[in-house]
């Protein structure tokens, strides 16, 4: 038996996913996973030191780490429909918030990166950011402890309840701008576990994610336990949004969406330039 660390966050998706191979209900091929769930900030910089043998991480984080890691093809978040928002009590333009205190889910997150190609103004911004884990984000807004708030997950089902507002759909603008879903995060191996051993974990996770859309209630008991939303209905709602034909392998438009967003991020200057092939 071999053991391997695997890093996914609480939000609904990646339980859902990872559900079944954490809890013996496929076959794992003789390979044990060791789960820790974080907020994807948290992976994402644990990422850059190397902690983990698999992760999920945002596609910007990913940029930075592509000499030790190579992305699966299985496991990631794209989608139509559901890229970050920005939102506000107040009716603000982005040309605005240039100069106001905006809450971010985190520096290496593909929503940050979004905000930054939308408007290169908000690249090396620091001193109006605030970083904060994502589900305090509209609690924030709400409380005026910010200006307005860059929100991913689930919290675009919830932010009309505290009477904020969008200020601009981030993945909308990426599917006009490029044609193309919008990448949010993905599962990164390490290089060095070999592609053989990569494409073995690629085939589990394919299977994990096929045995949850099977048995759709059975996993249920687990992702409430770690949800920050516990309504079944937002629970189901991001599932629906997130998990998608994209999931069990980004097909050749997701790898296109992928290439393009990292490309735009390179030559912007915000990520690194690498020759590592990107998918295993």
């Amino acid at each position: 038996m071999k053991t391997l660390s695997l890093g996914y966050s609480p939000c609904p998706n990646d339980t859902f996913i990872f559900y079944a191979m954490t809890h013996g209900k496929v076959e794992t091929s003789n390979l044990v996973f060791k789960e820790l769930l974080l907020d994807v900030e948290a992976l994402n910089q644990k990422a850059l030191k190397t902690g983990l043998d698999l992760s999920k991480v945002s596609y910007h984080a990913f940029g930075h780490l592509r000499r030790k890691y190579c992305l699966l093809r299985a496991g990631g978040a794209l989608g139509r429909g559901c890229g970050p928002l920005v939102i506000s009590k107040n009716e603000y333009s982005m040309r605005e918030l240039r100069d106001r205190k905006i809450a971010v889910p985190g520096r290496l997150t593909t929503a940050y990166l979004l905000l930054q190609l939308f408007d290169p103004a908000f690249i090396g911004k620091r001193s109006n950011l605030v970083e904060m884990p994502f589900h305090k984000i509209i609690e924030a807004v709400a409380n005026n402890d910010v200006d307005a708030g860059l929100i991913i997950h689930e919290s675009r089902f919830t932010y009309h309840s505290y009477g904020l507002k969008q200020i601009i759909d981030l993945g909308q603008w990426w599917e006009e701008l490029t044609g193309l879903p919008v990448p949010l995060g993905g599962i990164i191996a390490k290089r060095s576990l070999g592609d053989g051993l990569t494409r073995k974990v690629n085939k589990i996770i394919k299977k994990s994610i096929e045995y949850a859309f099977s048995n759709r209630s059975e996993p249920m008991g687990y992702i409430k336990e770690h949800s920050q939303e516990l309504s079944e209905d937002v629970i189901n709602r991001h599932i629906d949004l997130y998990v998608n034909d994209f999931s069990p392998d980004v097909g050749d438009e997701g790898e296109r969406a992928v290439l393009e967003l990292l490309s735009r991020a390179e030559n912007a200057e915000i990520i690194p330039r690498a020759k590592e092939k990107v998918f295993i």
